[in-house]
């Protein structure tokens, strides 16, 4: 059969018609070209076995995953028969089943951290920590547990973090502020710094410092004289500086000695004292260094007056009358003789019992525990002296650095019951002001304790208030303990505070329970936990933990614990 649908074609009857061969007209598309325009839209015949194919593969995954399930139960069965064989052994996290223990939560492991060398077998179980690592450590941070390293003078010198060599430590009577503190002096003193108690009213550092081997100086009624006229360390640095140093440095003993003088009968009198006594006594103290042999003390300032030199007759504008010079130097004679038979005692009356030595190697604590807290002047003026002998020490010490002559050294001065210090008389206030502003030059960091933020702002002055203030806003850092809800609108107009922080405080403050079948009550729950604040940075929570050693030193109940009323169980 002949036509277009029969012949060489190998076509079907039903395909579509076949182009007649030939020559094809320019711009007409191939039969391969045109195949793709009739397969543009596949038949239903086509997307059937799209849709069949779709399922084949889901059910072939669902049968894939029951064959896992299947596997994996019967992996735990095999498990299971293995260990009933072998006896029953727990999982990872206990036994199951009733009675068996299993905990639905597991704690974290306890941390603890050590130095490369120590601990560097154990380099795959590290783990960092947020805590500071420069400085005394003095406890393990409260979330964590992780090791806090703190002290004033590390996080100035070394770490950076303030400012300021100086803390400000807050809180409620018998929480560890003190024994915080001697856990700093105890670190400091093991890296080279020396430390230095220039009063200590309670005591609370004797132990520490006599165990450390460092020198206790005993103040008070019989007890010891403090020589407010002896130069001390500064004395014999002179000796051995020459030229401009040994100069600035005798003008400074000199200048020292004229504010301790004058300092001592502000107290006595309860006012400063006149332009016009200053003058007489800067006369009468260089008539001394002049013509006295060896060191001067009170009486022979007295004496010097008394006489009249012509160097000091010439300042009190006398002119050759016995009677005005008698005038204005009679008020000034009282005041000092009342230094010496009046409410000061005998303690500024002779030559300096122990002078300060900066040799020893725990550092120096001056216990005046032997005042009477009813002798308000003589606490006071015996501060002032202690704070004078002792900044005059460091000063000595400067300067011999700075010629090559001593060590470079570094010193840590505690004031603790500063409440008491300011409250004492008036000038104190200045002393401390000038020493929060001036630590830096003088190459020293402080530590000041005290309660609370009240005891800065009760002073009866104004002036001294706002002074007062001041120590807690230029201190480097402010460790707080357990402190009543009262306090936090003072503390926070210095510190910055979040309200978690400020009821964490707030819960240290709380009293101990009380055990009546044991007649005693426990540990305050605030005992021992402080709060570090820098600034506006979130605070550090930490609780102090001490060593048997460390225990035997920090007792501050010595006359309760080794009294004959207490009663032993």
């Amino acid at each position: 059969m002949t036509g277009p649908y029969s012949g060489g074609s190998g076509a079907s009857p039903g395909a579509p018609p076949v182009p007649p061969a030939g020559p094809v007209a320019p711009g007409t598309p191939s039969a391969a070209v045109q195949q793709p325009l009739l397969s543009e839209h596949p038949p239903p015949s086509l997307k059937r076995d799209a849709a069949l194919s779709g399922k084949a593969r889901r059910k072939a995954a669902k049968q894939t995953a029951r064959r896992e399930r299947e596997e994996k139960r019967a992996e735990l069965a095999a498990k299971r028969q293995e260990n009933r064989a072998g006896g029953r052994r727990p999982g990872p996290r206990g036994f199951t089943g009733k009675g068996g223990g299993r905990v639905s939560y597991v704690e974290a492991p306890p941390e603890w951290r050590g130095t490369t060398v120590q601990v560097c077998g154990l380099w795959p179980f590290g783990a960092g920590s947020g805590t500071p690592m420069i400085g005394v450590p003095v406890g393990r941070e409260l979330g964590s547990g992780a090791a806090l390293c703190c002290d004033p003078i590390s996080w100035f010198q070394r770490a950076g973090l303030i400012h300021n060599p100086s803390c400000l430590v807050l809180g409620k009577p018998g929480l560890g502020k003190s024994s915080l503190i001697r856990r700093m002096v105890l670190g400091l003193t093991g890296v080279g710094v020396f430390p230095m108690v220039l009063g200590d009213l309670k005591p609370d550092y004797t132990d520490l410092i006599t165990a450390l081997g460092g020198q206790v100086i005993k103040l008070g009624r019989g007890l010891g004289s403090l020589n407010v006229l002896d130069p001390g360390e500064s004395g014999g640095a002179v000796a051995k500086l020459t030229g401009r140093a040994r100069q600035k440095l005798a003008a400074d003993a000199h200048g020292r000695r004229l504010n301790m003088v004058s300092a001592l009968m502000t107290v006595l009198r309860g006012a400063p004292i006149p332009d016009t006594e200053r003058t007489i006594l800067n006369a009468a103290l260089r008539v001394l260094d002049d013509r006295h042999h060896g060191v001067p003390i009170l009486p022979d300032l007295i004496r010097c007056i008394d006489e009249g030199p012509d160097a000091v007759r010439a300042v009190t504008l006398a002119r050759g009358s016995e009677d005005r010079y008698r005038a204005a130097v009679d008020p000034l004679h009282a005041s000092l003789l009342g230094l010496l038979d009046g409410p000061m005692g005998e303690t500024f009356a002779a030559h300096t019992t122990t002078p300060i030595q900066l040799d020893a190697p725990g550092g120096v604590c001056i216990d005046i525990s032997g005042i009477d807290d009813a002798d308000a002047e003589l606490q006071a003026a015996v501060l002032l002296a202690c704070w004078s002998d002792g900044f005059g020490a460091v000063e000595a010490a400067h300067a011999l650095a700075d010629e090559g002559l001593g060590p470079q050294r570094h010193f840590f001065v505690v004031l603790d019951e500063l409440w008491r210090v300011l409250r004492a008389g008036r000038g104190l206030v200045d002393r401390v002001d000038a020493l929060t502003r001036l630590n830096r030059q003088y190459g020293l960091g402080q530590a000041m304790i005290t309660h609370t933020m009240a005891d800065l702002l009760a002073l009866p002055d104004e002036a001294d208030r706002m002074k007062a203030k001041g120590f807690a806003e230029r201190a480097g850092m402010v460790i707080c303990g357990g402190l009543p809800m009262a306090e936090m609108p003072a503390l926070t107009e210095v510190v910055r505070m979040s309200s978690a922080e400020r009821d964490m405080i707030v819960d240290w403050s709380s009293p101990p329970s009380w055990d009546p079948s044991l007649n005693k009550d426990g540990d305050p729950p605030g005992r021992g936990k402080f709060l570090v604040k820098v600034g506006g940075r979130p605070g550090i929570p930490f609780h102090v933990d001490f060593t048997p050693a460390e225990r035997e030193v920090n007792d501050t109940n010595k006359r309760w614990m080794h009294s004959t009323t207490r009663v032993n169980r």
